[in-house]
């Protein structure tokens, strides 16, 4: 067989929205608008948590690195998506793809890692209440948000070599809506078996690990609030678990579903819808479940505005 390397092969083209049809202009407004309504949320998010005093807790600290590290997972992805819908060549060149792939991954993992150190907040906030204060202090909010980065950019490093090293033969089309591993390892001209390993160990370490141990924090939280006595306290207590737990259930389903998986696919149309599930419909929710439908967010909210009001009325006068 005659094989190229990836040298020859200059650029790949996605097929991902080749078959859209009349409803291309829809689909295009549609994710437009659930990409406008992401950026807008998770600003005012970001912005009202940093300028608000009140907010300056852990809680709200971890949720407004949250909002800022969903900017750029959702930057990744969606405005190229965007272009494609619209644009008749849809290519990519080889090192945007690569490039592509590393931020996607790397920042979703920098998200299982941070979703993991909000639920060990959450539970240290609940579970341990008087020890709470002493033992997360804003020192150590910043080192684990820290963490949650440098171990999610260092974790996709051997997946993305390996892949770059392999052949790929003249066929370039994507069987999928952005660059990721799966349709990747589909094109290679050689056995992938190291690669597929390789990306489930990876994977399977960062996304259950990470899964269990929200699980098992969780699952001490409903604990104790089955414990207390006020029903008033537990429904509030239980709204708020609810909340996070459907985000980290949609989110991490999908892409344990994806990822955590010997197969490069089991099917084209599966692996398109679930990837919109994690890469636009997860971030889309984020601030509404964690932060807008939190009175003390929305009150944050209003001191900001009233505030800039009222200064700009001082200005004025």
């Amino acid at each position: 067989m005659d094989q190229h390397n990836h040298s020859s092969l200059a650029e790949f083209v996605f097929l991902g929205f080749a078959s859209v049809g009349y409803v291309r202009g829809w689909l295009f407004v549609l994710l437009l608008l659930a990409y406008l309504f992401t950026i807008c949320g998770n600003m005012l998010i970001f912005s009202v948590i940093r300028l608000d005093a009140a907010l300056h807790t852990p809680m709200y600290h971890f949720v407004s690195v949250l909002s800022f590290l969903e900017l750029w997972y959702t930057a990744t992805t969606i405005p190229k998506m965007l272009a494609n819908i619209l644009s008749e060549k849809k290519t990519i060149s080889f090192a945007g793809c690569l490039l592509q792939t590393y931020f996607f991954h790397s920042l979703g993992a920098s998200e299982c890692y941070l979703l993991t150190a909000m639920a060990y907040d959450r539970y240290l906030a609940v579970c341990r209440p008087l020890q709470y204060p002493a033992i997360m202090t804003t020192t150590l909010c910043a080192k684990m948000a820290a963490a949650c980065w440098i171990c999610g950019f260092l974790c996709p490093i051997s997946e993305v070599i390996l892949v770059s090293q392999l052949p790929f033969c003249a066929y370039n089309e994507i069987q999928h809506i952005f660059c990721d591993f799966p349709p990747l390892l589909s094109l290679a001209c050689k056995d992938t078996s190291t690669n597929i390993l390789v990306d489930f160990a990876t994977n399977a370490f960062i996304i259950l690990t990470t899964f269990l141990f929200i699980t098992f924090s969780y699952a001490r939280i409903i604990g104790a609030v089955l414990k207390i006595k006020t029903a008033s306290g537990r429904k509030k207590a239980f709204s708020t678990c609810a909340s996070h737990l459907a985000v980290v259930l949609i989110f991490f389903g999908s892409i344990i579903f994806m990822y955590v998986r010997l197969k490069k696919s089991y099917s084209l149309t599966l692996d398109r819808t679930l990837a919109l599930v994690y890469s636009v419909l997860t971030p889309m929710v984020n601030p509404i479940i964690y932060s807008l439908r939190n009175k003390e967010v929305i009150k944050g909210i209003r001191r900001t505005i009233f505030q800039k009001r009222d200064k700009a009325s001082v200005a004025h006068h």
